[in-house]
């Protein structure tokens, strides 16, 4: 099964060899790794003092797994939490003598089962790693360590003047885990992923060798990108402790604006209209009308409407448009509006005043922590497919669910085609249920493959994905991943069972 809990054995401070099944590590491959002794232990301890190296009972079972244990669960043997570059290398450098696997960890946001240790050894928390160190206001860059959270840089970045313009759901998301996956978020429609705003970063390769890639410049055209390799590899070839991230002006108004329609597929068909009209929009989010009912129940923000002039709204887009200069934005949202009433919207409405425009974001915020709170059982993708297959997709992906007995709720970017969809289940037993979303997931992903999509937009393919990855680019680009891999971590001891190993 695709996925399942795995067994706890830890063993600590035995010598003795660890297998990892072939069906985590690739295809047709068995890895097997030193157990950790308590003579490693206590290196690890003086690398980053005592109270930065936790075993036995001091480990938090949040280690053991991501937001998504339905992709496994497995404790660490040690978790250390080192608070520098120099730190890091000594625990790569220790990890790679003694054959030891690493698996790195950010704030532990992920989806995928990206951060779950699946063979134990050492879990690298990079979150005591949470310092702003610079800006440069005349190259336009801030220099970061990874455990600075998504929230903590965007409200500094305004406070300097500035916009960091990613825009992941999760904020209290690291910025090296964001780097990680390659996060889009909803602004990616106008300011593009955090691979865009990747100047340049320090990283510690398996070996323990510290690497520093790319530079603060504008552009380059210097051999093979090694930086934009590491963008996106969730923590497989090295682990990042220091990164340059580009900014931007910050703009210095924005508005939003919700389109709400009968039903998902007229919604959808205006976004492409909204796209060619020349509007540059900050964003484009679609909304159905479930997921609304839901966030106004469980947060009591009853913003977003549900009768615009007497007609029952089934679906909604929701736009922001910035720029310098408010009367400018006016303009373009009147073509909004008639881009709106020419495709079948009740109605345009104008988000304005901050505080309402808090509420509305506030409630797009709560779609996943809602679905979550009223889920027993959640299975989930992102995939990402053409803005015009966007309604497509949606209808076949419900009829799937209902097909195989399994609820089915979404939401997303409409502006890029990244769909966030949930398999949920109450009153039924584990194991039935996940026998129902592997159905659903399996259809799912054929059917993104053949409208021209791709497995993950942004929240990466971790453990849980990693056989649709292999369908969807096929035998030959998974082997050249999996040879990128053996490229960078030989002994295959950083991060196993993720991605292509």
């Amino acid at each position: 099964m695709r996925a399942h809990v795995i067994d706890g054995y830890r063993g600590r401070g035995l010598a003795v060899r660890v297998p990892l099944c072939a069906a985590m590590h690739g295809k047709g491959s068995m890895a097997e790794y030193n157990q950790l002794t308590p003579e490693l232990i206590a290196e690890l301890e003086n690398i980053v003092g005592g109270d930065n190296c936790l075993t036995g009972e001091d480990i938090n079972e949040d280690y053991s797994h991501d937001e998504m244990p339905i992709y496994g669960t497995h404790m660490p043997d040690a978790v250390v939490l080192p608070a520098n570059t120099n730190e890091v290398s000594a625990i790569m450098k220790l990890a790679s003598a003694n054959n030891i696997p690493v698996t790195v960890r950010g704030a532990g946001t992920g989806l995928v089962g990206g951060s779950t240790p699946l063979a134990g050894g050492i879990a690298l928390c990079t979150m005591r790693m949470d310092k702003i160190l610079e800006y440069d206001e005349n190259n336009l860059f801030v220099r970061v360590q990874p455990g600075v959270r998504l929230c903590d840089l965007a409200a500094d970045a305004i406070d300097h003047g500035f916009m960091y313009p990613p825009d992941p759901g999760e904020k209290t998301g690291s910025i090296g885990g964001n780097v990680s996956t390659n996060a889009g978020g909803m602004r990616a429609v106008k300011y593009g992923t955090t691979r865009d705003y990747v100047l340049a970063m320090t990283v510690v390769l398996p070996s323990g060798e510290v690497l520093r890639l790319g530079r603060e410049v504008a552009k380059t055209s210097s051999g093979y990108s090694l930086l934009h390799l590491m963008i996106g590899s969730e923590g497989t070839l090295g682990v990042i402790t220091e990164l340059s991230m580009k900014l931007i002006p910050n703009p210095k108004e924005d508005m939003s604006f919700i389109l709400s329609f009968s039903d998902i597929q007229t919604a959808i068909a205006a976004v492409p209209k909204i796209k060619l009209a020349g509007l540059n929009p900050q964003s484009i989010e679609f909304m159905e009308r479930d997921i609304v009912d839901s966030s106004a129940e469980y947060t009591g923000n009853k913003i977003i409407p549900t009768v615009v002039d007497g007609n029952e709204c089934g679906a909604y887009i929701l736009v922001t448009l910035d720029g310098n200069d408010e009367d400018e934005i006016f303009q373009r949202a009147e073509t909004l509006a008639e881009i709106g009433e020419e495709a079948g919207a009740f109605d345009t409405l104008v988000i304005e005043h901050p505080a309402d425009k808090a509420a509305v974001w506030a409630a797009r915020s709560a779609f996943l922590t809602v679905i979550e709170a009223e889920t027993e059982h959640l299975d989930e993708m992102d995939v990402v497919v053409p803005v015009d297959k966007i309604a497509e997709f949606l209808g076949f992906i419900h009829d799937t669910g209902v097909e195989n007995d399994v609820l089915i709720r979404s939401f997303g970017h409409a502006g890029d085609g990244n769909l966030h969809i949930y398999c949920c289940g109450n009153n039924i037993e584990r194991e039935a249920f996940l026998e129902k979303s592997t159905r659903v997931m399996h259809a799912a992903y054929a059917k993104c493959n053949e409208l021209g999509g791709q497995v993950s937009g942004e929240h990466g393919i971790g453990y849980a994905k990693k056989e649709y990855l292999r369908e969807s680019v096929g035998d030959m680009a998974f082997s050249l991943m999996s040879s990128i891999k053996q490229a960078f971590d030989p002994k295959g001891i950083l991060n196993p069972g993720k991605v292509c190993n």
